[in-house]
């Protein structure tokens, strides 16, 4: 039974529009991922956006709990229902059918289409709820209905706003499996599973805490799939159902060990973060040292540790993604289609965490000998700090041990880091508070954008701030400050698109607008009043002065990413941008350095299809009529219903809120100037087109006329030639020069050994005494030479008493050095020049004393 697909057509069937999961990076600035199935749902609630045409929706929606306030991943492992990723099944309305219809559905799903026994069924209600306590009565016993209070079955979206009571249903797993003190429904125990959750939204809650009813109640639900799928399968554990056997099988092949009492938890954390660090990566959150990425490293880390644990010492988890695939891929299948590249990310990311791992257990378990209460802070911080051992796993490992860290000397290293690396940054100044951007959209609401149809317009000051965002009446000349406009032609910093630059003009006066920015869905421009001054309700005419230039970047960015994936394969996926008016700059998915040949071919695919003239075409469509079209969607974006498609023909379709060229040859041409690395599998190409583009190739140019002056040749690679010739033959003549063998003034023969002892100012004096060893069957040779400030000395003997290793140590100290060597062959260096005809007397008298 596929319970994913009969909930979704289950509430289809009742009049829901079947909405995707959003991605797990929200659009909400409060949440690190998304964790609930409302998420992409909140603006409704709270009525920051219209409701929508159909107030009736349901989704099974990705979720992860593993950073910032709701974080499980300490867990997972350890509990039956704990996991980083899950997914969360639910229904919701928007003001159209309330308790007795959510009851009645979740019921109707439960025992019909679940066919769960209702003798195992039990449901809690908050103890004011009278209402949902006399509808429940409609299908299930008033004993097995149980009301508590605030803590367990009332909900709210925050102090003030949005909240209701709810209702929840559980699952009795049996008392013969589950019999401690905290078994009870409303413990903390295992027997009674909560399954689902139905939130009544029904009053606004004020300032003072009075709970206002809602005009237009809703409804807001949520099953969690995993928790299903194990009573439906009748196991006890999630981990024992379909949805995570097959991966803890197929890492018990590669350990080679089956699991066991002591080890199966760490089959179950390898399994479940699998499962979540490949769905982050299939949505474009790599590996990286902070924020999400950080995350994503340390559930990572967390698996390779325990497969450490349980023998690995090599990657292995992309062996384990195909498992991972054929039990999810069908439903979310970027999972499939980026199958190649996560697996590329996983096991790049496992190298270089073994790579340290062993010297970081080596120093771990060093220091575990150690302690009996309290765990060195200093030694959980280096493991951090230089082998990459996130602070939750060295807990993790004291786990078993019922150990922990002295997170205070932890904190206190960590925040001596973070004051060194900032010690340089200083501050512009009070930022606003997230409440003060809110008051200004409840006071004056959202302004509107004309950029799109125009960069001119006629426009009322609704608001002025200054530079610390606080409300004033009148900027005054030399001040900077913040202006809202009722219209405003300028384009805010989104998407990677530079915020846009220019003017607020009328007849006393200019300001001259920065920047444009966006809080809270409040486009503001920054200004400097040159003269006069700006007044609160002024009207004024805004000019943009430098939308061309950043439109030819951004589309040029577009086709870029498509030329990219006909070279590189369509597992490159946009991982950042920016495009201003002076150059563009992409960052995307890919393991390594482009060789020159794929930068090369890349440029030449990008300025085919500018040189083709290709019309842009920007359509507002449903977001699966856009899907359906092959639209690319950006990582980390929040799509409604209908989303903004920007399209050059068949090369390139992307969701996107910037504006573009009308057609390709708008943009010019395009250089690509650099591609480098910017992270673990993420590159980075910087590029110029338009008037950029123009003056790239000027100064290119004007260095190559440099250059002709220089080798005073108009033809520069011909005169370079000639130049590296004429090289090559002074090398040849240098290489003779010193090559040739000096005859020595000075030779004699003692007995029948030749004695050579003399100062060479010219040649290779170590090939000298080779050629005069090689041309005499007895011989004693000590050349001296100066090279500078400094004395070069060669000894060497052949057939005679003479060592020439104690031949130099006894002359080198003479000219302030020293050395040794071979009885055949030695060599030393000094300092003192002044002292070499001396050294030359005491060698021949050495050598008459010593023959």
């Amino acid at each position: 039974m596929d319970i994913r697909k009969e909930y979704l057509e289950f509430f289809k069937n009742k009049g829901h529009d079947i909405v995707s999961s959003m991605p797990l990076v929200p659009d909400d600035p409060t949440l690190m991922f998304t964790n609930a199935g409302m998420v992409q749902f909140k603006d409704i609630f709270t009525g920051a956006i219209p409701k929508p045409e159909n107030p009736k929706a349901t989704s099974c929606q990705l979720c992860i709990r593993a950073g910032g306030k709701h974080n499980d991943l300490e867990n997972v492992g350890y509990t039956a229902r704990h996991h980083t990723l899950f997914e969360m099944l639910g229904n919701f309305s928007f003001g159209d059918y309330f308790k007795k219809d959510a009851i009645a559905y979740a019921w109707e799903f439960i025992t019909v289409n679940l066919e769960l026994p209702i003798d195992k069924l039990w449901v809690t209600i908050h103890e004011s709820d009278d209402e949902a306590y006399e509808l429940w009565q409609e299908h299930i016993d008033a004993s097995r209905i149980k009301r508590f209070g605030d803590k367990d079955n009332f909900w709210s979206m925050g102090d003030t706003g949005a909240c209701g009571p709810c209702s929840e249903i559980f699952y009795d797993q049996g008392e013969e499996d589950f019999n401690s003190e905290e078994d009870c429904l409303g413990g903390e125990g295992d027997r009674f599973l909560e399954i689902w959750n139905l939130v009544f939204m029904q009053y606004d809650r004020q300032k003072d805490g009075t709970l206002v009813p809602l005009p237009k109640p809703s409804i807001d639900t949520g099953m969690g799939l995993e928790r299903v799928i194990a009573i439906k399968e009748g196991v006890l554990n999630n981990f024992d159902s379909s949805n995570f056997q097959p991966i803890i099988k197929k890492i018990e092949e590669l350990a080679g060990k089956t699991a066991n009492k002591e080890t199966i938890g760490s089959y179950r954390v390898i399994a479940d973060h699998l499962r979540a660090t490949s769905f982050m990566l299939s949505q474009g959150i790599l590996f990286g040292n902070e924020g999400r990425p950080y995350v994503s490293r340390r559930i990572l880390r967390r698996a390779v540790r325990h497969g450490y644990l349980l023998g690995f010492r090599k990657p292995f988890l992309a062996k384990v993604y195909d498992t991972l695939v054929e039990i999810l891929g069908s439903h979310y299948t970027d999972l499939k289609s980026q199958a190649d590249y996560i697996k590329e990310q996983l096991t790049l990311e496992e190298e270089r965490f073994f790579k340290t791992i062993d010297l970081g257990m080596s120093i771990f378990n060093e220091e575990l000998a150690k302690t009996t209460d309290v765990f060195s802070g200093a030694i959980a911080f280096k493991l951090y700090d230089t082998y990459g051992f996130p602070l939750d796993l060295t807990e993790d490992m004291l786990r078993d041990k019922n150990l922990k860290v002295d997170n205070a000397k932890f904190d206190e290293l960590m925040l001596e880091q973070k004051t060194k690396a900032k010690a340089a940054w200083k501050g512009s100044g009070d930022a606003a508070t997230e409440g003060d951007f809110k008051t200004l959209l409840e006071k004056y609401g959202k302004n509107t954008f004309v950029g799109y149809e125009k960069t001119f317009e006629n426009s009322v000051i609704v608001a002025l701030l200054d530079e610390k965002f606080q409300e004033v009446e009148v900027l005054n000349a030399g001040q900077i400050g913040w202006v809202m406009l009722d219209k405003t032609p300028f384009y805010a910093t989104s998407g990677g698109q530079s915020g846009d630059t220019g003017a607020l003009e009328d007849e006393e006066h200019i300001a001259i607008v920065e920047e444009t920015s966006k809080f809270y869905d409040i486009n503001l421009s920054k200004v400097k009043i040159e003269n006069s001054t700006l007044k609160k309700g002024e009207k004024v005419q805004a000019l943009v002065v430098n939308r061309k230039e950043i439109e030819k970047h951004h589309s040029a960015t577009h086709l870029l990413q498509s030329a990219l994936k006909m070279v590189l394969g369509d597992t490159v996926a946009q991982a950042g941008s920016l495009n201003d008016t002076s150059k563009l700059r992409f960052d995307f998915t890919y393991p390594k350095a482009m060789t020159e040949a794929q930068i090369k071919e890349v440029e030449d695919l990008v300025n085919s299809m500018i040189a083709r003239g290709i019309s842009g075409d920007v359509e507002e469509l449903p977001i699966k009529e856009a899907k359906n079209k092959g639209a690319i969607a950006m990582f980390g974006e929040k799509y409604g219903s209908s989303v903004r498609v920007v399209s050059f023909g068949d090369v390139s379709v992307e969701f996107c809120g910037g504006t573009h060229v009308k057609n390709t040859h708008d943009i010019g041409s395009i250089y690509i100037t650099k591609e480098s690395g910017v992270s673990a599998g993420v590159r980075r190409i910087e590029a110029v087109c338009g008037l950029a583009a123009i003056e790239y190739t000027n100064s290119i140019i004007k260095k190559y006329q440099e250059v002709q002056a220089e080798i005073k040749n108009k033809d520069a690679i011909a005169g370079i030639k000639k130049l590296k010739e004429q090289v090559k033959e002074l090398k040849k003549e240098v290489e003779v020069a010193q090559s040739q063998t000096a005859a020595p003034v000075y030779e004699e023969m003692i007995d029948d050994v030749k004695v050579v002892v003399d100062i060479v100012e010219n040649g290779d004096i170590k090939k000298i005494v080779d050629d005069l060893k090689n041309a005499n069957d007895k011989l004693a040779v000590l050349l001296l030479q100066a090279k500078g400030d400094k004395v070069m000395l060669v000894a060497g003997s052949k057939n005679t008493n003479i060592k020439a290793g104690d031949w130099i140590k006894t002359i080198a100290p003479i000219v302030g050095g020293g050395g040794g060597g071979r009885p055949d062959f030695a060599q030393a260096g000094g300092k003192d020049v002044s002292k070499i005809k001396e050294a030359k007397t005491e060698a021949l008298t050495y050598a008459k004393a010593n023959i």
